[in-house]
């Protein structure tokens, strides 16, 4: 937020969505996805402060969805490690407005409160399975040094195949490029986060 207490990009409002934005909603989600988000009826759905301060710029927010919807739903990866992965990053750029998101989904994925506080301050050892250990140091290395070391990788390799490791990553940049945006956009947490 701005020192004003203001996102400095606020969300656009749905009266100025034009064709643009349907454009870029239709790329990246279903047809009755896209009917309920542009509905002002009692079917609407309510599209989130990231989409909607997104939509400034529709080209982009159109690949941009498309592409993350493939982390989100088409990824090899398991949910509940990419989320483990998301907290952590959200945690480390201090980006609240991805904190309150992710953390509203981790009982989905069996993520337990106890789980959350330990991505943010620690576990006692044992606490994390190896690959759960070896995903997170992962998340610290790739912020920290933008790699992967070398010990970390041969963990996960052990149990991740070429197509997790490499989405792995992607997680890991994708997750740390929008914390930064919405740091940087001054994004307010949704109602109800």
């Amino acid at each position: 937020m701005s020192e004003a207490g203001e996102p400095r990009v606020a969300p656009l409002p749905r009266d100025e969505w034009g064709d643009d934005v349907r454009d870029a909603l239709q790329h990246a989600f279903p047809d009755n996805v896209v009917q309920r988000f542009m509905s002002t009826g009692d079917d609407a759905l309510t599209v989130p402060n990231a989409i909607t301060t997104m939509l400034h710029h529709p080209a982009l927010a159109g690949e941009f969805l498309a592409y993350n919807n493939v982390l989100l739903w088409s990824g090899t990866l398991e949910a509940r490690l990419r989320e483990l992965m998301v907290l952590r990053i959200a945690n480390r750029t201090r980006s609240t407005y991805e904190w309150d998101q992710h953390v509203r989904l981790c009982a989905r994925y069996g993520i337990t409160p106890e789980e959350i506080e330990f991505v943010a301050h620690g576990a006692p050892p044992g606490k994390w399975t190896p690959l759960e250990s070896a995903v997170l140091a992962a998340t610290d290395e790739l912020i920290d040094d933008y790699r992967i070391a070398d010990d970390t990788w041969r963990r996960l390799a052990q149990h991740l195949d070429q197509r997790q490791l490499v989405e792995l990553v992607f997680v890991a940049g994708t997750y740390t490029c929008l914390a930064m945006a919405y740091n940087s956009f001054g994004l307010v947490s949704d109602a109800g986060a």
